[in-house]
């Protein structure tokens, strides 16, 4: 069988193409560095995908309201009515007789005998005479009973107890009426085992001797969310209330009739005081959800209540004169005529079920639906309000906004049965459509009805005795919805009517459309319900903005909670009414198609919903969705069987339906760029769709919610998580088995050459997306096996014992968030943490729990994690143990599982193993030294090469180190990892600081002894030093430097403290590397960092320091050895440069101190003064810039000594002017000495220079 639209191709015959593209995604994907995280952005990226899924589903089908309120359309009659049975809106599932032992009690001919339904404690009664039995329809056959009272029994509701007035065991009460009178039983239930894996209800009756006579017999009891209790008078239509208190008082007996129509309320409603019998109250409803209650009248009036006070009512609003609003809005209509407009139920539709849309639905005998809200502000009808509403504040009038025409198509049910032959024309066809059914029916004598969720069925007498017919409606999605229809929806094979009075053309929204049949059941109908269900969508609370499907798209729901069914009791059992869903449908075809090969209901099936929508229902069947079994009240999490053969046709629709992904290149004009976009494939679409709707219980809720202890407790219950999980795992077994489902067939894609660029896009795009949803899937069932296992060890407990800031983060994190965020993994770790403490805290091993956790939950405790907490276990042995050769083994063995497990060590972490290292190295009691001492090491190993160890692991691919060695420059992404190293050598320090201080702090024997401290740290140093790290070399150098330990470090010379000293130079580290030189025997090393040093204009060193630095430059040169290195030629020339360098550096000197009174002058004289301390000149700067201007002709000379300069013309007039100041104003005697003593120490200084001091021969 092969199932192929135009644009679908074969199913591929293997695997191994796509087994091959995942591998080629895989490997561009970057490897998990620095430690193995999750990769976020692509779980984001997933989670992003399932976000717009469920926006999708909160967008495709319109809320009810929107639909009955279109501008315009007053009313509407459009149905589509199928004749073959697989797509008929609900299915009889079964029929529970009435149970054989009530008919004893049927022992006369004069019998009275009633009965209704009561879904909330899962029980009929039945009334015969005086005896009133409960019947548990869940067991079939078990009956309670109630004979405590004489009169005949006519009526019996189920309403809520006043808080306080009863036990707590009761929660129910049991309205008993009577001709005569009313009285309360209380009622307890409590669910227990039953059969096949199932939870039953079990009652208890209490007596409340809680009863009142009365001379009207009561019936159409309700009750209140707060707990009272109001009926009507059969024979007089009045409104009563059964007021009850806990005991008698002053005011009021305990127990007590109150008539609202008549007596002390007469003032405040004169209308009620009325007795004609046409305007007397036929029925009560209650509207829990709006606090408030509605009365219908035989004259079809209907009025709204609100409870005011503790006895009392508030009339709020009377609607009348319906007949003619309903003409209003569909004139013209033959549905509506004086003789069947007559109203038989109310329906309350709460506010969930659509937002600001109608309040109340009333329908008629012949199924004519009238809808009231208070928002259709388009309509301008005013009703007669029979004495005007009560003052109710801002409280807005109800009003009739849509009327809804009854189906004039409808089939017989005899017609029903007859679906039409296969071989009719289906989508495509070109046939004509099947003949006018034979047998039309008219809906004219409905009596009972029920309605739920936009769900409606009403039974009317069939044309037999014995048997009713059973007016089934709802909404037809593949009309109403935006599901991505290619020709919309499709109608072929279907009788559809539809009529609009006013309609507008030019409307946006589409109006409502539904589904109807008639469906005959055995019996006469007594009463029907809504089927209690459980439901994952409202097991959990989520933040208001979580996108919400309307209740009406069940495409939504039906992956995560059961079909919606109805109960209808009948004189003859119970007979059950199944929602048939879409789901349901498809299946349906799927099995036809196995019986009969037609595939044309399939394609069929696919136009009308939707390619995506299809390919995640097939995935649903294919996978055996918990919720595949239709009418089935089974406990949730059940996965159901699908035989191989219905999952293959499942697989081979999901690929053949599913088409192929396409690629949309968008070119950016005015450049050669060009992007594009994937239009992903009803493959990937359907999976996405069916994950979304799978998690939607879950994803947006808050993991935990507040207790009533105070501590926070599960926000989703159990049995939902589980449910979720089955599902979720279901589906990725599936795909696993089967990942072809996800790749082309080889004929349209066999390989990158063969195909187009925009294909390979396309295909590349589509394969990408399905790998981050998988991995989404994978890391999602995990995350659900996770929060079980906290919940199994008291999740409250465990977030309590947590940091405050982590408790914050845990209470506000949503699943979604523990699957994909930063902050999840964060808040499982801690929470895994404090598991572990707990288990080593009770001295338990860790390897059960680890071992869960790597079954279960694997990317929530990785092996490294595991290997962390056995570490850690292990510590804890050491600590423990007397025995030192033990205390070593275990001390050896952590060392070893946190270096094997340090890719996920945090830095506060590592912090505290290495505090814990360090701790133990006070070993105390232990008399033989040499186990001591090696366990000692272990502890000095794990203290400082642990974090080393991290240090490398923090920066695999040596970023950090790059960017120190790079002169950690600014706005780097590498400064990252150079922080991380940062602080693993912080770790290392104070490593080495704690046993420096130890030692430092010991008293030093004169032998060794066990706990050396002095030995302990010795080898902390040798480990340190040991390292190849240069970068950690060059943190320790520095630590050390600034400890005053810098003449140890440069005795020791470890091998990258000269590179250090290199590094980033300042003054201090170009003294210590002077002296590294030295004493490494390298002195002409050591005069090229002097003289370097001295040459700087990077440090603010004074003229004294340079020319000390010049001193010793060539003091070290002249140390060199002649044979060393063979430099020796160059070292000469080195030297004579140092000494011509600092010849000319003492002349500045001289300068300096002869300027020196001009240093404080203002101005550029004293700007310049201060230039000559802080910098080297040359010597015809100095000439230039200070020796002429400042006038200094000794110096002048001293310049020309050292310069070797010969310029008889200079020097000269600088003689002579020597001359004229030695003899100005002097005698001639004295003129000589004077002369004399001036010249012969210059010429001392300068002979026999030529240029200073030229002597004539």
């Amino acid at each position: 069988m092969v199932l192929q639209p135009a644009s679908s191709s074969a199913y591929p015959p293997s695997s191994s193409s796509f087994a091959n593209a995942m591998s080629v995604v895989k490997a561009t994907q970057l490897p998990l560095k620095p430690i193995p995280t999750l990769d976020l952005p692509a779980l984001q990226s997933a989670s992003r995908v399932i976000q717009e899924q469920l926006v999708k589903d909160a967008q495709a089908v319109p809320e009810l309201g929107d639909m009955l309120t279109i501008p315009g359309v007053a009313s509407s009659a459009s149905y589509t009515v199928f004749p073959d049975d697989y797509r008929v809106p609900f299915q009889k599932r079964r029929l529970i007789g009435i149970p054989e032992g009530l008919f004893q009690y049927y022992n006369t001919t004069s019998v009275t005998s009633h009965m209704g339904l009561m879904p909330e404690i899962e029980r009929v009664w039945i009334s015969i005479d005086n005896n009133l039995f409960l019947w548990d329809y869940l067991e079939g056959e078990e009956l309670s009973s109630f004979t405590d009272q004489p009169d005949v029994i006519t009526h019996v509701a189920l309403v809520k107890p006043k808080p306080g007035v009863f036990i707590d065991e009761i929660t129910s009460l049991l309205v008993i009426c009577t001709p005569i009178s009313v009285l309360l039983l209380g009622v307890s239930t409590a669910s227990v085992p039953a059969p096949n894996n199932k939870i039953r209800k079990e009652i208890k009756l209490y007596a409340t001797d809680m009863s009142v006579s009365s001379d009207v017999e009561m019936t159409s009891v309700i009750g209140t969310s707060d707990g009272r209790i109001f009926m009507c008078g059969l024979q007089d239509g009045n409104l009563y209330e059964l007021h009850y208190q806990e005991k008698e008082g002053w005011f009021g007996k305990r127990v007590q009739l109150i008539n609202h129509s008549v007596g002390g309320v007469q003032s405040l409603i004169p209308r009620l005081t009325a007795s004609k019998a046409e305007d007397r109250i036929v029925s009560l409803v209650s509207d829990f959800a709006r606090s408030c209650f509605y009365t219908l009248t035989a004259n079809n009036t209907i009025s709204v209540y609100k409870t005011n006070g503790d006895k009392s009512v508030q009339h709020v609003q009377t609607l009348s004169n319906l007949y003619k609003a309903a003409q209003d809005k569909a004139p013209g209509s033959p549905a509506i005529t004086p003789n069947t407009f007559m109203i038989v139920a109310l329906h309350v539709i709460e506010p969930s079920n659509s937002q600001n849309g109608p309040h109340l639905m009333a329908i008629t005998t012949n199924g004519l639906r009238l809808f009231f809200s208070t928002s259709g502000s388009n309509f301008n009808y005013s009703y007669g309000f029979g004495g005007g509403p009560s003052t109710s504040g801002t409280q807005r009038p109800l009003q009739l906004v849509h009327v809804r025409l009854p189906p004039p198509n409808l089939l017989h049910p005899d017609e029903q049965s007859s679906p039409f032959p296969a071989s009719l024309p289906g989508y495509g066809g070109a046939h004509p459509p099947p003949d006018q059914p034979s047998r039309a029916y008219v809906v004219k004598g409905l009596e009972n009805s029920c309605y739920e969720a936009g769900l409606a069925v009403a039974a009317q007498p069939g044309d037999t005795d014995g048997t009713d017919y059973i007016l089934c409606l709802s909404p037809d999605l593949s009309r109403i919805g935006s599901f991505g229809q290619l020709n919309g929806p499709q109608t072929q094979q279907a009788q559809a009517y539809a009529t609009a009075y006013g309609a507008n053309a030019g409307s946006g929204r589409p109006p409502l459309t539904e589904q109807a049949a008639l469906l005959a059941i055995p019996g006469r109908t007594w009463a029907m319900a809504p089927v209690p269900r459980p439901s994952l969508a409202a097991a959990a609370s989520t933040p208001s903005d979580t996108p919400t499907p309307p209740v009406m798209n069940e495409l939504a729901t039906q992956f995560c909670e059961p079909s919606r069914q109805f109960m209808i009791l009948t004189n003859v059992g119970l007979t059950f009414l199944a929602k048939r869903r879409a789901l349901d449908y498809l299946r349906d075809v799927i099995e036809e198609f196995q019986v009969e090969g037609n595939a044309q209901p399939l394609i069929q099936f696919r136009d009308s919903f939707g390619r995506d929508q299809t390919c995640a229902m097939l995935l649903a069947i294919a996978s055996g969705n918990t919720f595949l079994e239709m009418g089935e009240l089974s406990n949730l999490g059940t996965i159901s069987t699908v035989s191989p053969d219905l999952a293959a046709v499942a697989k081979q629709a999901f690929y053949d339906f599913g088409e192929r992904p396409m690629w949309s290149e968008r070119v950016t004009y005015g450049t050669s760029d060009t992007a594009g976009t994937a239009t992903f494939s009803g493959r990937r679409e359907g999976f996405a769709l069916y994950f979304a709707r799978l998690v939607r219980p879950l994803w947006k809720a808050r993991l935990t919610k507040s207790g009533p202890l105070g501590l926070q407790e599960p926000n989703v219950p159990d049995d939902v998580l589980v449910t979720v999980q089955k599902n979720l795992y279901a589906l990725k077994e599936l795909l696993d088995k089967n990942p072809h489902l996800f790749h082309s067939a080889p004929s349209d894609y066999t390989g990158a050459r063969s195909a187009t660029a925009a294909e390979q896009e396309a295909w590349k795009a589509e394969q990408s997306s399905v790998i981050q949803l998988l991995n989404l899937l994978g890391r999602t069932i995990e995350a659900i096996s996770f929060v079980l296992l906290l919940t199994d060890h008291r999740l409250g407990e465990l977030i309590a014992q947590c940091d405050l800031s982590v408790q914050k983060t845990i209470t506000g994190l949503t699943f979604e968030q523990l699957v994909t965020s930063q902050d999840g993994i964060a808040a499982s770790r801690a929470l895994v943490n404090v598991v572990i403490n707990q288990q080593i805290g009770q001295q338990i091993s860790v390897d059960t729990i680890s071992e869960v956790l790597q079954q279960r939950c694997g990317s929530f405790c990785s092996t490294d994690d595991v290997l962390l907490y056995k570490a850690k276990e292990n510590v804890r042995k050491a600590v423990e143990t007397p025995n030192p050769a033990e205390r070593q083994k275990w001390l050896g063995e952590s060392l070893r599982l946190f270096i094997k497990g340090a890719r996920i060590l945090d830095l506060e972490k590592l912090r505290e193993i290495c505090g814990d290292y360090q701790h133990l190295n006070y070993a105390k009691g232990i008399h033989d030294f040499f186990p001591v001492l090696f366990e000692l090491m272990d502890s000095v190993i794990g203290a400082v090469e642990l974090p080393l160890y991290c240090a490398q692991i923090m920066d695999t691919d040596g970023q950090g180190q790059e960017y120190w060695a790079a002169g950690l420059p600014a706005n780097d992404p590498r400064a990252e990892f150079w922080q991380r190293r940062s602080h693993c050598y912080e770790l290392v320090l104070d490593s080495l600081s704690v046993f420096e201080e130890r030692a430092n702090a010991a008293k030093q024997p004169s032998t060794p002894t066990s706990d050396d401290p002095e030995t302990v740290r010795s080898h902390a140093y040798e480990l340190a030093f040991a390292s190849e790290d240069e970068m950690l070399h060059s943190t320790l150098y520095d630590w050390l430097i600034q400890r005053g330990l810098a003449d140890e470090l440069l005795e020791m010379r470890p091998p990258y403290l000269e590179a250090h000293l290199r590094r980033e130079p300042d003054v201090q580290k170009y003294q210590l590397l002077w002296q590294f030189y030295v004493k490494d025997g390298q002195p002409l090393r050591a005069a090229e960092v002097l003289g370097a040093l001295a040459d700087s204009t990077d440090f603010d060193l004074s003229l004294d320091t340079r020319v000390e630095y010049l001193t010793l430059a060539v003091g070290n040169a002249k140390s060199h050895p002649v044979s060393a290195g063979g430099r020796h030629e160059t070292a000469i020339a080195f030297l004579t440069d140092l000494e011509e360098k600092l010849e000319v550096a003492q002349v500045q000197l001289e300068i300096y101190n002869a300027v020196l009174p001009h240093s404080r002058d203002s101005g550029e004289v004293g700007a310049k003064v201060q230039l000559l301390s802080k910098t080297l000149f040359n010597i015809t700067e100095l000439y230039q810039l200070y020796a002429e201007p400042f006038d200094l002709p000794v110096l002048k000379l001293l310049i020309f000594h050292v310069s070797g300069h010969r310029d008889e013309n200079l020097v000269r007039p600088i003689w002579n002017r020597i001359f004229e100041e030695a003899l100005e104003d002097t005698e001639p005697k004295v003129g000589a000495d004077r002369l004399m003593s001036k010249i012969i120490p210059l010429g001392q200084r300068f002979y026999p220079s030529e240029s200073a001091f030229p002597v004539r021969e």
